[in-house]
Order: C-alpha cells, then sequence, then structure tokens
C-alpha cells in the first residue's frame, strides 16, 4: 500500500491551516510591508527542495508555494483590513 499521497495530502492540509493564521497575526502586527517575511523564506525553501530526495523535496516545495500565496495573501488581507472585513490594529496607521 502506498501511503505518500496521504502523507502529502495531510502535510499541505496542515500547511495551509497553519498560514492562514500566520498571514492575519502578520499583517496585524507588521502590515502589508512584511510581506517579504514570507517570500524570502518561501524562495530559500524552494532552492533548498532542488537538492532534498523524493518525499522531502516535495514536503519542501509545498511549504515554499504555501509560503508564496500567503505572501500574496498578505496584500488580499490588508484589503480586508481597509474594508472592515477584519480586525484593525489600533495601534497602527493603515495607508492604502
Amino acid at each position: 500500500m502506498n501511503w505518500e499521497g496521504l502523507l502529502l495530502g495531510f502535510v499541505a492540509f496542515l500547511i495551509i491551516g497553519l498560514c492562514h493564521p500566520l498571514v492575519t497575526k502578520l499583517e496585524y502586527h507588521k502590515g502589508k510591508e512584511a510581506w517579504y517575511l514570507l517570500f524570502i523564506p518561501g524562495f530559500i525553501l524552494l532552492i533548498i527542495s532542488f537538492f532534498l530526495s523524493d518525499i522531502y523535496s516535495i514536503i519542501t516545495g509545498i511549504i515554499a508555494f504555501a509560503l508564496f500565496w500567503s505572501a500574496i495573501e498578505m496584500f488580499k488581507q490588508h484589503e480586508r483590513v481597509l474594508k472592515g472585513q477584519a480586525k484593525r490594529n489600533p495601534k497602527r496607521k493603515y495607508t492604502k
């Protein structure tokens, strides 16, 4: 029986589940200008994935692209905050 597909699906589910609150917390505390805090580790993990074998390469690739997507979501989260659809940090100034 082949369990790798199930394992990779579960890992992807966990990573996506962890990235969503990471984006909301990071935008709340740092703002959309912190997108690079997600993009740079994603880029590093993407490069590392080329040098790993089999399942480890796939998992680091999944994490890398989840971080890329999260960097994009930082800008979308900022827009949701401006529209009042997400929590605004009262200690920060918001600009478009």
